[in-house]
């Protein structure tokens, strides 16, 4: 009885395995034949939306790039019938990617060289609006715009937005709530499942990870304050290196302005960290932002360089060689404009162009001296330092500054070379005695008419 049992139950058991197999075999089956999609199928979800031209539910225009920002942000060149003036500054939708024009953050540089590298291989370019007509951002100077577009080797469009998303290098920004919501949603969860770029615990190679917070010299200058006595890293390139200060400056694409600061790196810097503050070169500095109360502006010290520790994030770094100081042509009306800036999440910010631009170069053309005083304090590292009273073609008055002066024949330079003459001038915007003015460091940078 016992064995019929045990027979009984060892063919049922069989019987199951059967069964088990058979619908393992077709689930299988069904999944190679579309029934039902594997579970670790990778989708091209940028090119899962089709762009539609003959619709008129959104707007489109084909365009050109006119500036590229970072990751998320592309200027763009239109009909004046799209953007007054010729330009669209465009802020893609339902992405937003790590910072670079500010503070930097990690993917930042990635995701920004990224959007950069596939709009200029791009045959043509398109942008979309998410209805039926432009929708600014909250700033009020950008707008919201579907990035698409093709190469040589396609002639179909690709959503860039969407692409960035899946890519990993943007994280959410009111994904779902736009024309391609669902397709966006889809995209962030398949990146962050794949563990891509800023889903991942992967380290950023193009960011250096140091105690030192990594910003622009736009974000640094704009908002100095903020970084009082904190240290922090940018880069920029050397312009003028003089009493143990070397002068850096950067161009900023989205607000067409220069922006600088000056590195006293006084007396403990070797042979090899001078050499890398060579006036053309661009270079990260790494240092802590200090209120100079005796001139009363903003500068970074306490810059190091070790040749033993190649790699340590605090050092002096060159980032490339062969540049030329800018020396930003402006007249005396811009020189005493205002410039409002706009912030990203940040109301815009009104600041006088001379405090905007300081310690970058400037050039100004057709000054006529008015008036000259010398420093003449006997105990002054100064002694024989000028200041001029300038008027510019446009009836603005401008202070010059002059170190101390010698012509090519050694001879100290005097008021008497410059009182009553037009000059143009080449110098770096300063500020002393409680007023801006452009500082001359070589006879070389004056032209006397």
């Amino acid at each position: 009885m016992k064995t019929a049992f045990i027979k009984r139950f060892t063919k049922i058991t069989a019987l199951v395995l059967v069964i088990a197999t058979v619908i393992l075999a077709c689930i299988s089956c069904a999944g190679e034949k579309g029934g039902s999609e594997p579970k670790d199928t990778h989708k091209d979800y940028a090119a899962s939306v089709k762009l539609d031209l003959a619709s008129s539910e959104t707007l489109k225009q084909e365009v050109t790039v006119h500036a590229y920002i970072d990751g998320d942000t592309t200027h763009f060149n239109v009909p004046e019938s799209v953007m007054p003036g010729g330009v669209l500054k465009a802020r893609y939708l339902a992405i937003n990617t790590p910072e670079s024009t500010g503070k930097i953050e990690p993917w930042g540089k990635t995701a920004s060289e990224y959007t950069k590298n596939t709009l200029k291989n791009a045959t043509s370019i398109i942008i979309e609006s998410d209805d039926n007509k432009w929708n600014a951002d909250s700033t009020g100077g950008r707008y919201l715009v579907w990035v698409w577009y093709k190469t040589a080797e396609s002639d179909t469009y690709r959503n860039l937005n969407i692409e960035i998303l899946q890519l990993g290098l943007a994280i959410a920004s009111n994904s779902a709530n736009n024309r391609y919501g669902e397709t966006c949603m889809a995209a962030i969860a398949q990146a962050k499942k794949e563990e891509l770029h800023s889903h991942s615990l992967e380290k950023d190679p193009l960011f250096p990870y140091g105690e030192a917070t990594e910003l622009t010299l736009k974000e640094l200058r704009v908002n100095v304050t903020d970084y009082d006595n904190a240290k922090v890293a940018f880069e920029g390139i050397v312009t003028m290196n003089n009493a143990n200060t070397a002068y850096v400056e950067d161009y900023d694409e989205e607000t067409g302005l220069y922006y600088g600061i000056s590195v006293y790196y006084g007396y403990g810097l070797g042979g090899d960290g001078l050499e890398i503050l060579n006036v053309g070169n661009r270079v990260r500095i790494v240092g802590t932002v200090t209120y100079y109360e005796t001139g009363g502006y903003y500068q970074v010290s306490g810059v190091e360089y070790s040749a033993m520790r190649p790699n340590n994030p605090n050092n002096l770094k060159l980032i490339s060689t062969g540049h030329t100081p800018t020396f930003k042509l402006v007249d005396g009306a811009s020189y005493k404009s205002d410039v409002t800036i706009e912030i990203e999440d940040s109301e815009p910010k009104t600041v006088k162009f001379a405090a905007l631009a300081l310690d970058t170069t400037i050039e100004m053309k057709g000054l006529l001296v008015t008036d000259c005083y010398t420093t003449t304090k006997e105990d002054s590292s100064s002694k024989g330092a000028i200041t001029l009273t300038c008027e510019t073609p446009d009836g603005k008055s401008v202070q010059i500054r002059t170190i101390v002066l010698y012509n090519d024949n050694g001879e100290l330079v005097t008021e008497d070379y410059f009182m009553g003459k037009t000059i143009d001038v080449k110098g770096i915007i300063t500020f002393f005695a409680d007023d801006y003015q452009i500082k001359l460091f070589s006879v070389n940078d004056v032209v006397v008419h």
